[in-house]
């Protein structure tokens, strides 16, 4: 069993140690031409490794990680990411907006982020696309969103064990 820090860099390192590890995932690797395939490569008590597969056309919804932080490897293909911002609200709550440019991931490039953030990933290339996701804490939830006149709102809770 091993231990990793909750840190980003200690995830992102563990995400980049799966990732060489071609023997643990390649194997794993399948397509489904529904939705997104996905398979756990790890499950310890402190975080938990995912294999994903993507065919063109398929992404994720808007969602956020329930508290986790996470880092994924993109290990083929190419996959696009859109990240939402925090802005105050004139009630001073927080309000979820896209902000900035997309950003073009291909095979080797890494995202590491904390436990607030919220983004879709989208294969919009003509090829199949193959990431790993490390998560710290392990997934219990995750919350989709829909985007309403420019704002996210929680539109869908998932749940670890009953949603996937």
């Amino acid at each position: 069993m091993s231990t990793i820090s909750r840190t980003p860099i200690a995830i992102a390192e563990t995400a980049r140690r799966l990732a060489r590890h071609r023997a643990l995932w390649q194997p794993r690797v399948d397509f489904d031409p529904v939705t997104r395939y996905y398979a756990r490569l790890a499950a310890e008590p402190d975080h938990e490794a995912w294999l994903l597969t993507w065919l063109p056309g398929q992404g994720t919804p808007w969602h956020d990680h329930g508290g986790s932080s996470g880092s994924f490897v993109i290990l083929q293909g190419v996959l696009t990411e859109e990240v939402a911002g925090y802005r105050a609200a004139a009630d001073l709550d927080d309000v979820r907006r896209a902000s900035g440019p997309a950003v073009t991931l291909s095979p080797g490039d890494q995202r590491t982020f904390g436990r607030r953030h919220l983004h879709r990933v989208t294969n919009i290339g003509p090829d199949p696309a193959v990431s790993l996701h490390v998560y710290a804490p392990r997934l219990t939830v995750m919350t989709n969103y829909e985007e309403v006149e420019g704002v996210l709102e929680a539109a869908e809770n998932a749940r670890a064990g009953v949603d996937w």
